[in-house]
């Protein structure tokens, strides 16, 4: 929900909870300069230690063979390293996006 407000404040208007033609359910979707970006925040139980579990992983490469949307995840103890602060979070966001944080257009 903090990811999703982030992403609003960014004027990305994101998707929330959008089910892909292949059937994954993704966070959030935004569409900047015409190429749509899903953002999954990944908490612990996406994890073995630091390292993606095998759905985890599963799941990121069928939707990157399947789809046409690039995936980038949040990773929780990234994000939370960042507390209150939204400066933080949105340059992070435009970091794991690809995005200049100037030149970035939601569509």
């Amino acid at each position: 929900d903090d990811v999703f407000s982030e992403l609003t404040s960014m004027n990305l208007q994101p998707k929330e909870e959008v089910l892909t033609s292949s059937g994954y359910s993704l966070d959030a979707v935004v569409e900047v300069n015409g190429m749509k970006i899903g953002i999954e925040v990944d908490g612990p139980s996406h994890f073995i230690g630091k390292k993606p579990t095998g759905s985890t992983i599963l799941k990121r490469r069928q939707i990157a063979n399947l789809e046409e949307i690039s995936l980038v995840s949040v990773r929780y103890w990234e994000w939370g390293r960042f507390k209150k602060d939204s400066t933080k979070k949105q340059q992070y966001l435009h970091s794991l996006m690809g995005l200049d944080e100037n030149n970035a257009e939601a569509e």
